[in-house]
């Protein structure tokens, strides 16, 4: 009897699979539609002079979707998360469609020094995509492709786009190497510190050649620029900005204008502050006594998300980040900003003093809260 029942109910688990494929499959297609409906409003969009991005649209698509879920006793969350990859995903294709189809690159040549690097994969892309002719100048470059040198010597300067890739260090040289060649294109390095290649900059900018300063605020793995932003440092030639501007503009991210002095010192805390913390909080852990395993079974939504950032940080590359810490003339500001603070916490539990322990996170508060 017990034999017979199995057989029924893996019988009936095979049926209900079947229709489960199904329903994936129809899921799948129906995706498809969705996406090539967006595409055509894309194109519409663009045809029209408009924004891709449409928030108050998103937000009544979302609603929607949480009301049909509701509805339907489907979990809200459940559906705002799977709109949400959708319009994201959507956002995306759309934003490429319009890169590839401004062209803006026909017909016309880029070099990307340390093209092999991260972010140096992430502009010959971005230059692939506007239909560049791209070389690469890198050692760690396959040199057997085509436009594809070791070094950018080799390369030559006759582009019309020089994007300089490498490390700080590298960078400040690499550009006055190049101010020496005098390459009529424009020339931009993408470094987030701006004040270790200030003085390569001005002399570069001094020789008259078209030259200015970037930063892109995200990673190279971001396919999607909306709600990101790109920084633009003029170093003296504000055509040559304005031409690195339009580079980004058939993108949705956000264009922002900062001298090179106010660049590092927001620097030395967006990127400084948030990187030491996380290095600190990681130390931290190592040197509590306990050992990882014991410190991680244990978990609170705090911990947890901190966690994931620290093991994010301390797995990028270090001698980046202390380019990052000890390159920037204003990175010891936040460095020390940072061990006040702890100081003041540390003393205010040491010493019992409740007052001075809430005040430091109601300060912080109405901080925020002001920005609002």
């Amino acid at each position: 009897m017990s034999e017979h029942k199995t057989d029924i109910t893996f019988d009936g688990l095979d049926a209900l699979r079947e229709r489960l494929d199904a329903v994936d499959e129809a899921l799948v297609r129906t995706i498809a539609e969705r996406q090539a409906l967006v595409s055509e409003i894309g194109r519409l969009k663009a045809s029209h002079g408009h924004q891709t991005r449409d928030f108050k649209r998103e937000r009544v698509v979302l609603d929607r979707a949480r009301a049909t879920a509701t509805a339907a006793g489907v979990d809200a969350e459940l559906a705002e998360r799977v709109l949400t990859e959708m319009i994201r995903s959507s956002l995306e294709k759309q934003e490429r469609d319009r890169v590839m189809a401004s062209a803006a690159g026909d017909g016309r040549s880029a070099l990307v020094i340390g093209g092999a690097g991260r972010m140096g994969k992430w502009f010959v892309e971005f230059f692939h995509s506007q239909g560049y002719a791209v070389s690469i100048a890198d050692p760690a470059a396959d040199t057997q492709q085509d436009r594809v040198f070791s070094d950018w010597q080799s390369a030559g300067v006759d582009y019309d786009i020089i994007v300089v890739a490498t490390t700080l260090a590298l960078s400040a040289k690499v550009l006055d190497e190049l101010t020496k060649l005098r390459p009529d294109g424009l020339v931009f390095d993408v470094g987030s510190l701006k004040t270790p290649l200030r003085a390569a900059l001005q002399r570069m900018a001094a020789a008259d050649i078209r030259v200015t300063s970037i930063h892109p605020m995200f990673g190279p793995s971001t396919q999607l620029l909306a709600g990101k932003q790109v920084i633009f440092t003029d170093v003296g030639n504000a055509a040559a900005t304005q031409q690195a501007r339009d580079l980004f503009a058939s993108t949705m991210a956000t264009c922002i204008d900062m001298s090179i002095d106010a660049h590092d010192q927001i620097i030395s805390y967006v990127l400084g502050l948030s990187h030491a913390t996380n290095i600190a909080f990681a130390d931290a852990l190592r040197t509590s006594g306990m050992d990882a395993d014991s410190i991680t079974q244990v978990s609170s939504p705090t911990f947890d998300a901190q966690l994931g950032m620290g093991r994010t940080v301390i797995a990028e590359n270090p001698h980046l980040y202390y380019e990052i810490q000890r390159l920037n003339d204003y990175g010891l500001d936040a460095l020390r900003a940072l061990a006040a603070a702890v100081n003041r916490l540390e003393t205010a539990v040491a010493g019992d003093d409740e007052a001075s322990f809430v005040a430091a996170m109601q300060n912080s508060r109405d901080f925020f809260d002001s920005e609002q």
